[in-house]
């Protein structure tokens, strides 16, 4: 029986070790999670019966083995959520499906609003038409807005950097206003020191002209009208989170006879004179262990799955010790009231804003983004009648002067944004916070990463190693590619082929991730 090596535990190596024992008995499969929890950066935070959900996660695809294999996880729910019930919301349910009241194994259906605050005031993310985005510009910003959007249809740059990207599609004016400054906090670069593949792979489709086929597409009724990734409406939700997924996964591929060792770091990988890898050596308790095996599936980050590796060329230790990440920290605030009107048709518990996230454009503040938990599920709220919690989100390096706070300091910071922002009064309401620290969240797309084309031919001639997810392939990810690149591992093993090719393509080709009919 071959054996399979699987470093993490998030979405990707989860996938992974899942699919090695369920398409074939021919594998022993064990995975190494450095850490105590499953799920990467998708992975649930239960702080005193609240849950925080690291960085907000979406579950949405166009990928349909994706959409089969998390029913097959969380089936659908069959019936209404408590919040949908309480307020008389229509939300979809699936005919057979679980009851979300009674019992946890299920997905909801819940409906997307996502916003940006800037001077105070919403705007729809992605950017709408409607008159109250207007009059939140005023005229003479709408104006500009217009001329500086039909400029760009005559006169394209060339894409050089994030900057031409975002500035092709929404003029210079929008980009000022709602790219620009965002983007720099988001990675701590201006947009014209990033490479313009960043924004083809997020921001896709997205633009002023997809919007406006999408609104004239719901005018007129279009049947199978094509949907950007950004506009979608509705999305589906794990009940307790995204990390509850992939407990649910752990716990199936334990039951399949697949092992899981925790708190173990991958520290080193162990190649031969033939360019295989026999094995690995993780750290634990203290001691270093290795452990045989035939095949590695790496969702380590790139950087220190080289620096791991014995016998690697120097242009490519050079180039992986150059990749860039971005980190994260975000801290839960328990309070009782927000001071946000909710001036949506949206009914809510407690009438709170109805908004999953919203991405802060404030130059005055710090903060990143904002969370409601409440809005994502309600049963991410331990007191969902009486409290509202939030996550607030911060975008920062390892070792700089955020990540260097103390908690309490971090949380200090993140109340007084808040009162800046008019989200709570003043800082005596909060009842409690839980602050969290996410390293290399997101890979970078500056740097060495313009050579990551050398260093991934050179990781393509170790015939057994296969890089899968976020990190693996330091490519901003979403899950559902994360996914995708470990069936293709996954493929590969069980046929015996060690090209690598249709790993890499994963969420690369324009048709692959742009065309699916709604």
């Amino acid at each position: 029986m071959k054996k399979v090596l699987i470093i993490g535990a998030g979405p990707a190596g989860l996938t992974a070790a899942y699919e090695l024992l369920d398409k074939s008995d021919e594998f022993e499969v064990v995975v190494f999670e450095e850490s105590e929890h499953f799920g990467g950066i998708s992975k649930t935070v239960n702080y005193k019966g609240n849950r925080m959900d690291m960085g907000g996660h979406r579950f949405f695809s166009k990928v349909p083995e994706v959409n089969e294999w998390w029913e097959k996880m969380l089936p659908t729910q069959g019936s209404l959520p408590y919040d949908d019930i309480i307020l008389n919301r229509v939300s979809n349910v699936s005919e057979g499906g679980p009851d979300p009241e009674k019992t946890d194994r299920v997905m909801l259906r819940r409906n997307r609003l996502s916003r940006i605050f800037f001077n105070n005031k919403f705007f729809d993310y992605p950017i709408s038409f409607k008159p109250e985005t207007f009059i939140n510009m005023g005229l003479g910003t709408t104006m500009v807005v217009g001329f500086s959007y039909l400029k760009t249809i005559f006169f394209k740059r060339e894409e050089k950097s994030l900057e031409d990207f975002y500035i092709n599609r929404f003029g210079k004016k929008l980009y000022s206003m709602f790219f620009e400054n965002y983007t720099e906090n988001l990675w701590g670069r201006h947009p014209s020191e990033i490479s313009p593949e960043w924004g083809a792979q997020r921001v896709k489709g997205l633009s002023i002209m997809a919007i406006l086929k999408d609104i004239f597409g719901k005018m007129f009724k279009k049947k199978n009208r094509k949907v950007e990734t950004s506009l979608i409406e509705e999305f589906a939700y794990p009940k307790l989170g995204p990390g509850q997924l992939w407990d649910v996964t752990a716990a199936e591929f334990e039951k399949m006879g697949g092992k899981i060792i925790k708190n173990a770091k991958v520290v080193n990988l162990i190649k031969d004179e033939n360019n295989n890898l026999t094995g690995i050596v993780y750290e634990k308790d203290g001691e270093n262990v290795t452990v045989c095996g035939d095949y590695v599936i790496s969702s380590m980050p790139v950087k220190d799955l080289v620096e791991g590796m014995n016998d690697v060329p120097e242009n490519c230790v050079e180039i992986a010790k150059g990749l860039p990440y971005r980190d994260y920290m975000t801290v839960g605030v328990l309070v009782p009231k927000l001071n946000l009107e909710n001036k949506t048709k949206i009914k809510t518990i407690g009438n709170i804003v109805p908004d999953n996230w919203v991405y802060v454009h404030e130059r005055k503040v710090k903060m990143g983004r904002f969370q409601i938990y409440n809005n994502w599920s309600p049963y991410m709220v331990k007191d969902i009648h009486n409290n509202v919690w939030v996550g607030l989100e911060y975008f920062c390096n390892e070792g700089d002067s955020l990540w260097s706070m103390t908690d309490d300091e971090f949380a200090a910071l993140g109340v007084k944004e808040m009162v800046t922002l008019g989200l709570i009064s003043d800082t005596e309401c909060v009842m409690d916070f839980h602050v969290e620290r996410v390293k290399k969240a997101y890979p970078a797309y500056f740097d060495t990463y313009d050579r990551i084309d050398e260093l991934r031919e050179y990781l393509d001639t170790i015939p057994n190693l296969f890089c899968v997810g976020r990190n693996g392939q330091h490519r901003y990810n979403n899950i559902d590619h994360s996914m995708c690149t470990s069936f293709e591992a996954v493929k590969n093993i069980i046929s015996g082929e060690t090209r690598k090719d249709n790993l890499w393509n994963v969420n690369t080709e324009k048709e692959y991730h742009e065309t699916s009919n709604k």
